[in-house]
């Protein structure tokens, strides 16, 4: 069977100064009238994106072209150098008229490359997916460019799993600027049975990308055929503009035909505000609760969001800095929601509704907030040791501590009481969304709080199972989020799991297997599947236990944090316990839930057949692609050079490395 490989290029760029705003769109079809894609030998069809030709009566291989939005897209400000997030989601299909192994050609790219970017010039073979000259090594700076790769050419490492035979496929491909993360999500096929792979990796595109770059699709046929197609393409980037005012003066006044383009954006930002502003007063503007601040108020508090003293950290959304409140004589810890972000708005609205009204020990508190100069921010309560994730991971971090077992077991078990009120204890189920251990934070006394609510949805209680619209963080979504596209109790459940076996193991959503070989024969795989496989080994208390914490733990209490995490992340939601049965195996009154030796594979339906594996990301709270049961090749075609582990990625002007993850079609 010819499999595909999802292959990530990264390539070497210089920046050029560029204004930044955000990007939004949504195309279901595509039509040759449609002036927002800029086509390159590619063309409209059959309402549908068609990258490459495979018509009878014609030449059917050596068929390239190119798909590109037509505005660019900020990638970065040049004078913050914040980054942006972007998501995008497509449905794509590869067939051939010539139905064997030998009729597919080469594959299809999401990429983005510098702004004037085209289809290289004498290309006559069509490799590559169009994306490099003939016979034009990676190693060189002419051009550079980042892709997410769909491999269709046949090697003989890849792994099972189709692309191809005209099957639509879906991909999810985010970036997540404050943790510098890259996160692939693709479905396929195996027969009839659709399957699941994704891949993650941090890196910083500033390192390799201009300001602005255009992206799009590319795709060629090699020396074989196939015809590629992008059914549908929706897509969002969330980029703060910081415009610095000399001595307060204004911006100097645009001129000729951009005055009136001018007042329109400025009459658009007033409504904006006038209806958040209301709806906040309308929310919380009487009775008891969350108060108004000014913004005069939290500026002075915070030093004036001082990035060098105040500042705590980053988050999707914005900024979170330190503030003193004089008046109450206390510390809090104030988010700044990006001025630019219109789902930083609709979240900041979310997060108010909801958390305002909860009222629990182990949920961060919301003290206040404020909507004014355009400018979105909340205060909660200042929890002084930071969230769980600088505890486990981040070693050489001044504010980090090694936690003991009984600070962990007290974070799992109040971790578990806070969720318990918001799915099952509060006047209405809450789906979190978002639960990993960036977004668990500690008090003084190192009690779990969980914290943002941004992407938190409400739900009826007798339907608490039914879902909202997926989000969330990879490494921590539970398998059948990818294919509903949709998130609930269970899903959040998942989520759970995971956390509670990071703070068993002291790792990461993703695991370096062989550390201590030499890199070729390393290879990650999901938290879940390693400490599984250590369940079905009989070594769980030997060899799963975070390994600083020595033999300084109760083992009744590991082997129940451990075994709960996984019987939380099963990979089927109707196996997965309620959290309140999480809680009761806890707390020790409930025995052991009994586990199968081995980690089943997840299943869906997908007429006529039934879906049989998921595979897993790493978390973006850490570095290094993975893949479970994977391991990771250079690519072995003549055009790419080099093979490196996954956990780094060289790159220099000199010289390009390039990776392939197995087990990724």
């Amino acid at each position: 069977m010819i499999s595909g490989l999802l292959l990530l290029l990264l390539l070497i760029s210089t920046t050029i100064p560029s204004p930044t705003t955000a990007l939004s769109f949504n195309f279901t079809t595509f039509t040759s009238s449609n002036q927002n894609i800029t086509y390159e030998q590619a063309f409209a069809a059959e309402n549908s994106i068609q990258l490459t030709r495979n018509l009878l009566g014609s030449d059917l291989n050596i068929s390239f072209g190119r798909a590109t939005y037509r505005s660019p897209l900020p990638l970065y400000d040049p004078n913050s150098r914040n980054l942006t997030d972007f998501r995008t989601h497509f449905t794509f299909s590869i067939s051939s008229q010539i139905q064997d192994a030998g009729g597919y050609g080469d594959g299809l790219a999401f990429f983005l490359g510098p702004v004037g970017s085209r289809l290289p010039p004498d290309l006559t073979n069509a490799s590559s997916m169009g994306l490099t000259r003939d016979g034009q090594l990676l190693n060189t700076t002419a051009n550079r460019f980042v892709a997410v790769e769909f491999d269709i050419f046949s090697n003989e490492f890849d792994p099972p799993g189709d692309i191809m035979g005209g099957n639509k496929s879906d991909a999810w491909i985010s970036y997540d600027s404050a943790l510098r993360n890259l996160s692939v999500a693709v479905t396929g096929y195996v027969g009839n049975v659709s399957v699941i792979r994704r891949l993650s990796y941090n890196v910083d595109l500033r390192d390799y990308l201009p300001e602005e770059v255009t992206f799009g699709f590319s795709g060629a046929t090699r020396n074989q055929s196939a015809i590629h197609r992008i059914h549908s393409w929706d897509f969002v980037s969330t980029l703060e503009e910081i415009v610095p005012l000399a001595n307060g003066s204004n911006p100097s006044r645009p001129i000729g035909g951009k005055k009136k383009n001018r007042v329109g954006l400025l009459v658009g930002f007033g409504i904006g505000g006038f209806l958040v502003g209301g709806m906040m007063d309308e929310i919380l503007g009487k009775g008891t609760g969350p108060r108004k601040f000014t913004f005069k108020e939290l500026a002075k508090a915070t030093n004036n969001f001082s990035d060098s003293h105040n500042k705590l950290g980053e988050g999707g959304f914005g900024g979170v800095y330190r503030g003193f409140i004089k008046e109450n004589n206390e510390y809090v810890a104030v988010k700044r929601v990006s001025k630019r972000s219109r789902q930083g708005i609709k979240e900041f609205a979310a997060e108010v509704k909801i958390i305002s009204r909860l009222r629990h020990r182990n949920l961060v508190q919301l003290i206040g907030w404020c909507y004014e100069k355009r400018e979105l921010l909340l205060v909660y309560e200042f929890l002084p040791n930071g969230s769980l994730d600088i505890h486990l991971f981040k070693n050489k971090d001044v504010n980090s501590l090694l936690l003991t077992w009984e600070m962990r077991y007290k974070i799992a078990k109040g971790l578990a009481a806070g969720l318990l009120y918001l799915h099952e204890e509060w006047e209405q189920c809450v789906v979190h969304r978002d639960i990993k251990s960036s977004n668990i934070m500690l008090d003084s006394s190192f009690n779990a709080k969980l914290g943002d609510f941004g992407l938190a949805r409400l739900v009826d209680h007798e339907k608490g199972s039914q879902t909202t619209m997926l989000a969330g963080t990879m490494g921590y979504l539970a398998p059948e989020c990818a294919t509903t596209g949709k998130a609930s109790r269970e899903s959040d459940i998942y989520s759970f799991g995971v956390v509670v076996l990071e703070i068993a193991t002291g790792r990461k959503p993703a695991v370096v297997v062989n550390p201590e070989e030499e890199q070729r024969q390393q290879y990650a795989e999901h938290l879940t599947q390693w400490v599984w496989d250590l369940y079905g080994d009989g070594t769980l208390l030997i060899e799963g236990p975070d390994s600083r914490l020595g033999k300084d733990f109760d083992e009744r209490e590991m082997e129940r944090l451990m075994i709960i995490g996984l019987s939380c992340a099963h990979p089927h939601a109707k196996f997965r316990p309620s959290i309140r049965q999480a809680l009761q195996v806890l707390n020790f009154e409930a025995p052991l839930p009994v586990l199968p030796l081995s980690r089943p594979v997840a299943t869906y339906v997908s007429a006529p057949s039934t879906a049989v594996s998921s595979t897993f990301s790493s978390s973006t709270v850490g570095g290094g692609s993975s893949s479970m049961d994977s391991s990771v090749e250079g690519d072995r075609r003549s055009y790419f050079s080099a093979d490196i582990a996954p956990s780094r990625l060289k790159v220099s002007s000199s010289s390009v490395d390039s990776f392939h993850v197995a087990n990724t079609f």
